[in-house]
């Protein structure tokens, strides 16, 4: 069966009359029914019973033209299809803590951090996922070698014989090189911790102590290095900010000309991995840091010679935790059970997140002992003596189990409600048996029913901006703030019958089976559980026979679009998002068939027009606010989400003409003509965006993508100037 017409259905309603229309339509009505009645004034007392009347029609009409709605969600529950609850935005919490304490501390799981609440919005509150350890780092070793590879293999230790550890753990000795004499691009040091000690997720401070006047010649505001940490998988970056390396790339005499004394040290705020296990490379074991100097362009002077230091220690002064938008309720009583099968409760707060090991439902019969009963998908497996229970996420409905009745049994309990048996001459009619089959245990009358826990939360404002989540619900000894460095993700609303509709025929048509493009790309989808804003299949090569390559772009929060985009760093693949796509599609794809992930290659676009106006919006405020506008509109047209002609996303590898930016301003009327449009390419070179010089048309390439966001570092903004 085709569902193509599905998508395309129109408003349900049975009766699309609104109050306008049958006021209008009962005054035409007048002069057949009141020939005598002309006037027809809304001062008229006859037009205000209209009116009144008209009015209660149409709340009736609100309430009949919810027939069709209902009638379809009855028939996605028969197809074991309900609508998709609300997803929770996910994010990463850091704590600072007051200063370095004696021994490892712990902030316990489900610590609540929330946004500032204001006279207009509630707080968001978000809840750590689970308990935060922040350790005593100890350095075991410290290795320097020629080359950064992904697994070393030639490491020297600088640390044997010649440094020594001071009771406060820190080491020093001598002058010690980080890289070679003449440091090239790949020389590295290595720092590794005591593989005992917590450290997942820790905020470190490292403090390097040099000597004064020991210039190494570069740039210490643009320093040649990076700091990686290994997560298990790869190097991850791990220097939040320029800012947080107060030696700025270990140049110690300009930390001198500032005031500063290089002998006492300066610190190094490093971020660790939320994942940062213990790793064994060569004879060394431990967790690893490293620094490595990198290639520097054109007209950045590199090291001329090797920075060194005297002296190198750390400490943990914090700590970042995986946090979701949600709050907890504890031991919420739901009710006494009636004794009858399919009992209904509800949840006080909706809507319920998918529930995890310890929320479940517990049934306390009269004067005994608290059972735990199960949460099913639905009671089509339930036996009688099952203690199943089902909870739609979407409404809190938590439903037990019903009494179904099977073919030919009301016959049966018809025929048996007529039998008379006689005793004793005495007429007795039996009593009417339970007819049907009871799918899942029924709690005795009188039992108390109550859930242990359960999340609620979720939805599209959750995906709040880095730098909001500074408010913790209640005080935590040693704490001293919180905030997130990170804006939150894959939050999202819950679905609308309107998506229900596109979704349950694509559902339909793949059958949870990938065989198509298509296929792999609507899989990828659900299988991010709205974390993927959009997939894209990749044509087949000879050379990639046999691979499905996918494009995946993460969701983003598109509050601040309209100030200035979105930058590609918010659209990063993770690693965490790429295994749960990969995952979801090992059971679905077909045998024989590999599946990749990638993200694309993103492209900026920096727009400078100069346009005139009609002469009556000659006004600065209205300039001002046209400028606003058409920012906005530049923005949200270039935009990997919201962009493009139809507003779902640039299309991928399509390339940005002039023409398109015209026929964009174009559509404003208070535009009287376009002088000149620039097209201005932004390119990541290493770590880094750069601009470009001008060009009529940037293309992205097969693999690539258009976004555009303002940052004033690269004049990536886009720039209107108005002329007479």
């Amino acid at each position: 069966m085709v569902f193509d017409f599905l998508p395309d259905l129109p408003k349900s309603d049975l009766d699309d009359r609104d109050y306008e229309s049958l006021v209008k339509e009962c005054i035409l009505r007048i002069p057949r029914y009141c020939p005598d009645w002309t006037n027809y004034n809304p001062s008229d007392p006859g037009v205000t019973l209209i009116e009144l009347f008209s009015w209660l029609t149409d709340q009736m009409l609100s309430r009949f033209n919810q027939v069709p709605r209902r009638n379809y969600i009855t028939f996605l529950e028969l197809l074991g299809i309900r609508l998709q609850p609300p997803l929770p935005a996910q994010t990463e919490l850091t704590f600072y803590l007051v200063g370095n304490l004696p021994e490892a501390y712990t902030i316990a799981s489900e610590t609540e951090v929330a946004t500032e609440r204001t006279a207009t919005e509630e707080a968001i509150v978000f809840t750590t996922d689970r308990p935060l350890t922040i350790g005593q780092p100890k350095i075991q070793h410290f290795l320097t070698g020629d080359t950064a590879p992904t697994k070393p293999e030639v490491l020297r230790d600088r640390f044997t014989n010649f440094w020594n550890m001071q009771p406060n753990g820190q080491w020093s000795g001598p002058e010690l090189s980080l890289f070679a004499d003449t440091p090239q691009p790949g020389n590295c040091f290595y720092l590794v911790f005591d593989p005992e000690e917590p450290l997942e997720g820790n905020v470190l401070a490292l403090t390097f102590k040099g000597q004064q006047a020991t210039p190494t010649g570069i740039n210490p505001n643009i320093p040649p290095r990076r700091w990686e940490a290994w997560n298990g998988r790869e190097w991850q970056p791990v220097l939040l900010q320029e800012t947080d390396d107060e030696t700025q790339g270990f140049s110690f005499s300009d930390l001198a000309q500032r005031g500063g004394n290089p002998v006492q040290g300066a610190d190094i705020v490093i971020h660790l991995p939320v994942n940062f296990p213990v790793a064994h490379f060569t004879a060394y074991r431990g967790r690893w840091l490293r620094c490595v100097c990198t290639e520097v362009s054109p007209h950045q002077p590199s090291y001329s010679r090797s920075p060194r230091t005297i002296g190198v220690g750390a400490q943990a002064i914090g700590g970042t935790v995986p946090a979701t938008q949600c709050e907890i309720v504890f031991d919420e009583v739901l009710g006494e059970s009636n004794g009858d099968p399919g009992q209904t409760f509800q949840l006080q707060r909706v809507p319920v997140l998918e529930r995890v090991e310890d929320e479940y439902l517990i049934v306390t019969p009269p004067g005994g002992i608290p059972e735990t009963w199960e949460e099913v998908t639905d009671f089509a497996q339930s036996s009688p003596t099952d203690r199943h229970y089902i909870i739609d996420s979407l409404t809190g409905v938590l439903q037990l189990g019903p009494l179904i009745r099977e073919a030919g049994q009301l016959r049966q309990a018809t025929e048996l409600r007529a039998q008379v048996q006689t005793t004793n001459g005495r007429q007795t009619f039996l009593p009417a048996p339970s007819f049907g089959q009871q799918y899942g245990a029924i709690p005795p009358r009188g039992a108390t029913l109550r859930m242990s826990r359960y999340r609620t939360g979720g939805g599209f404002e959750g995906n709040v901006q880095s730098g909001t989540l500074e408010v913790l619900k209640t005080a935590i000894p040693y704490v001293v703030s919180v905030t997130n460095h990170l804006a939150a993700r894959n939050g999202a609303d819950g679905e609308t019958l309107e998506q229900a509709a596109i979704r349950v025929p694509q559902l339909l048509r793949t059958r949870d089976r990938a065989v198509t493009p298509e296929d792999f790309e609507e899989l990828a989808i659900r299988g991010g559980n709205g974390a993927v804003a959009r997939a894209h299949c990749l044509p087949v090569t000879p050379a990639t026979a046999g691979t499905v390559r996918l494009l995946i772009v993460p969701q983003a929060n598109r509050d601040g679009i309209d100030g200035g985009g979105i930058h590609p760093d918010r659209l990063t693949l993770n690693s965490e998002l790429e295994v749960q796509i990969l995952s979801y599609l090992e059971e679905r794809r077909l045998l024989g068939v590999q599946v990749q992930c990638q993200q694309p290659h993103y492209l900026g676009v920096a727009v400078q027009a100069e346009l005139a106006l009609k002469p009556e919006y000659n006004n600065p405020a209205a300039q001002q606010e046209i400028l606003s506008e058409l920012r906005t509109a530049l923005y949200e047209f270039l935009n990997p989400i919201t962009g493009g002609i139809d507003g779902t996303g640039w299309p991928f590898g399509q390339p940005v003409y002039t023409s398109d930016a015209i026929a964009l301003l174009q559509q404003f009327d208070y535009i009287r003509y376009i002088s000149t449009i620039q097209l201005f390419p932004l390119r990541r070179e290493g770590q880094s965006w750069i601009r470009l010089p001008p060009a009529p048309v940037i293309n992205p390439g097969p693999l690539g993508l258009i976004c555009s966001w303002a940052d004033p570092a690269i004049s990536s903004q886009h720039r209107i100037n108005l002329i007479q």
